[in-house]
């Protein structure tokens, strides 16, 4: 998965507020770190995706 998947993807579950949430959600599933903070770690995009659906308990679609 590609960086710009991976947003387009977040914005379509997050809406207007993705960036913020990326910047201040901690996550147990990274870590305990945001979004951003995972990112920049290089923890790979479609990780990242796996951790945001269980957290959100996103459905199979959002595969």
């Amino acid at each position: 998965m590609r960086y710009t998947e991976f947003w387009e993807r977040l914005e379509q579950v997050k809406g207007a507020e993705t960036r913020s949430w990326a910047e201040l959600f901690v996550m147990p599933e990274l870590g305990s770190r945001t979004v951003n903070e995972a990112l920049d770690a290089g923890v790979p995009p479609k990780q990242v995706w796996a951790a945001v659906r269980e957290a959100l308990e996103l459905p199979d679609s959002h595969k």
